[in-house]
């Protein structure tokens, strides 16, 4: 595969688990995404649990990526909001295990901020999502 982002990691800095701490992207076509959260493309919730609904708002990403023409590999940046910090610390596992199904190896830039509240009920998570597809 032809890695289009290069991941920058200053020397001495360990390698971060779950993200990268910079990406340089290559030339292309930036695509910003909205807050995705786990509903489906009809806006319907199938599950008020944490796990689906990050599963549901990654393949959300997914199709408007690949809508656009790009990849997940392409994800530069995340940022991801989320309403019970406990239960995403004790749900970590089965969250990498989800990532790996529906993103794979990538691991974008990210930043994960725990929040009182978010606009569309029963959501627990929204991601946002920031892409370069290469030329």
């Amino acid at each position: 595969m032809q890695h289009t982002h290069e991941i920058i990691l200053p020397e001495g800095w360990p390698t971060p688990k779950g993200y990268s701490n910079g990406i340089l992207a290559a030339n292309g076509r930036t695509l910003y995404l909205a807050g995705q959260v786990g509903w489906t493309a009809e806006e319907i919730f199938e599950s008020e649990e944490l796990i689906p609904q990050f599963e549901q708002a990654l393949k959300n990403i997914v199709a408007i990526i690949t809508k656009a023409g790009g990849k997940a590999e392409h994800i530069c940046k995340m940022t991801c909001f989320c309403k019970d910090r406990d239960l995403y610390l004790a749900s970590r596992r089965a969250l990498g295990k989800v990532w790996k199904e529906i993103i794979g190896n990538h691991y974008p830039c990210m930043s994960m901020i725990f929040v009182v509240d978010l606009l569309d009920h029963p959501a627990v998570i929204e991601i946002e999502a920031t892409v370069v597809i290469p030329e």
